[in-house]
């Protein structure tokens, strides 16, 4: 069978390209900070006003009746009118010893109901321009409450983030020291008790960020693995499965598609147990495609350098158990990677060949370039088989139709099971982390009826998502189970207030959410 063919082993990786990078980018740099409400002497300072351009009474005292008429004056000259999320600069202001006087609107009832506040901190961190600033969290009409500070912070920090590693010139803005952003507050304790979770949240998304921007030559199968590894230091136990435990599994549809590098397929095991000892674990599956030329079903030149990033899904998976040991979450988690890269050497599976996966079903492979489902049939198939977990969830850059669906606006989510839909579809609305459900069921699975084998790796052009979920639910027994398609979301999706890179780190909030809400004890 072609899975069994000789594969050449990569090297030993270097030390220094695998050690974790989850706070360089903002530990000398950039500082939240939470005091209580009182006069700001310097920097610039931010307020916020609603519709009708008043600040809150405590600003207002804060501030002074020169500051408030100030406001009144520019915003006629500006026609600010307060909108939610407009914003107006003060050089000077008048009255004031700060540099600047920034007001940010927040609109009016309705746009107070639907503020998102992670969103409100990364628009805070734009306004600022990299400088340092103080901002007045009272806001007219709305209550921020703890979480909302932290989430107001949380937001800030990934405005922050930037992948600049490889750039020998740093762009620091004219910006020397540390950047403070002090949020003054009504009850700091607690606001900063609420942002120990967030911070953990933070450095996951800071590390799924960090291992999608990563150039291909540098985070191999081995090297990624190692990256995992280095969990081990929070608590998490860590498995690393090679080629040889892998055929000795049989997972000959991973080692199908690592057949073609010369960089050997790897799976990483992540365990961490939070909860009860006798408690089931939930799991989560990441597609871990290191590269993916398309293999001998090669990909167009053009724009094939983005698929360094069809390891989101396994990015997402480190960086969620990333946060979740680091915030000593109380339940026990299972993660689990399938990291190969897809060539098109003279080695490599071809179009007509029959893979047999670990649960002894065959594939034949159609197309070479539909690899990520068969990445995590193994995987799926393993962890099901050997942890029974409560339920799966698996996370992939898996097809480009669930772009032409969706767009880079929601994740497609596919399960087998009502309850964790419904749940995740609360978490993405609650986080922003959205997803859309879409179908599954018999007819698709029949798209994917192979002639030679029990099923064949693609279904054609139409229903390319839902083939590719139906494949996967072959994999996952009575295991309540959802596959999220992430092609839009995971990777060069547009830029928002929160992320103005070209990875996202989407999913380490949203799944956090999910555990945090409805599975920790």
């Amino acid at each position: 069978m072609p899975y069994m063919m000789p594969v050449t082993k990569s090297a030993a990786p270097n030390p220094a390209l695998v050690q974790s990078h989850q706070e360089g980018f903002m530990a000398d740099s950039f500082k939240i900070d939470f005091q209580a409400h009182g006069k700001v002497e310097s920097g610039d300072l931010i307020v916020f006003v609603g519709d009708n351009l008043k600040p809150t009474p405590t600003v207002a005292k804060q501030i002074g009746p020169k500051a408030v008429d100030l406001i009144a004056k520019a915003a006629a000259a500006e026609n600010f009118k307060g909108k939610a999320k407009s914003a107006m600069t003060i050089v000077l202001p008048s009255g004031l010893s700060v540099d600047r006087l920034i007001v940010i609107g927040v609109g009016g009832e309705k746009d107070r109901a639907e503020t998102d506040f992670v969103q409100l901190g990364g628009l805070i961190s734009g306004k600022t321009n990299g400088r340092s600033a103080t901002v007045v969290l009272d806001l007219p009409g709305i209550d921020v409450s703890p979480e909302a500070a932290a989430d107001i912070a949380l937001g800030a920090q990934m405005r922050r983030y930037s992948f600049d590693r490889y750039k020998t010139k740093k762009d620091d803005n004219g910006q020397k020291g540390t950047i403070r952003l002090a949020l003054s507050v009504a009850d700091p304790a607690a606001v900063k008790k609420v942002y120990k979770a967030h911070e953990s949240v933070l450095q996951g998304i800071t590390l799924a960020r960090d291992l999608v921007n990563e150039p291909p030559n540098v985070l191999g199968p081995q090297e990624f693995a190692a990256r995992a590894q280095a969990l081990a230091k929070l608590g998490v136990e860590v498995e690393i499965l090679d080629e040889k435990a892998m055929k000795k599994l049989g997972m000959g549809a991973l080692l199908g598609v690592a057949q073609g590098s010369a960089r050997g397929g790897r799976v990483a095991i992540m365990r961490w147990n939070g909860g009860k000892a006798n408690d089931k674990p939930i799991a989560f599956v990441g597609k871990g495609v290191v590269f993916d030329t398309g293999g001998i079903s090669i990909k167009p030149a053009a724009g094939m350098e983005d698929m360094k990033g069809d390891m989101a899904g396994a990015a997402c998976v480190v960086g969620l158990m990333h946060a979740l040991a680091s915030r000593k979450a109380k339940a026990n988690v299972v993660g689990a990677i399938g990291l190969v890269e897809n060539m098109p050497d003279g080695n490599a599976q071809r179009p007509g060949d029959i893979v047999t996966t670990m649960s002894g079903q065959t594939i034949e492979i159609i197309n070479t370039d539909a690899e990520g489902r068969l990445v995590l049939a193994d995987v799926l198939w393993y962890v099901q088989d050997r942890f029974k977990p409560k339920f799966m969830i698996d996370l992939a850059t898996l097809t480009g139709a669930i772009l032409v669906a969706l767009a880079h606006e929601y994740a497609g989510l596919f399960s087998n099971n009502d309850e964790l839909a419904e749940r995740l579809a609360a978490a993405g609305k609650a986080t922003g982390e959205r997803v859309w459900r879409m179908p599954i069921g018999p007819e698709f699975d029949k798209m994917i009826e192979s002639k030679f084998a029990d099923m064949k790796n693609a279904g054609g052009r139409l229903g390319g998502s839902s083939t590719a979920a139906a494949l996967l639910q072959r994999f996952v027994n009575d295991t309540p189970w959802a596959h999220l398609d992430i092609a839009g979301t995971a990777m060069g999706s547009p830029q928002t207030e929160i992320s103005r890179g070209w990875a996202s780190g989407w999913g380490v909030r949203l799944l956090d959410r999910l555990v945090r809400d409805h599975y920790e004890g």
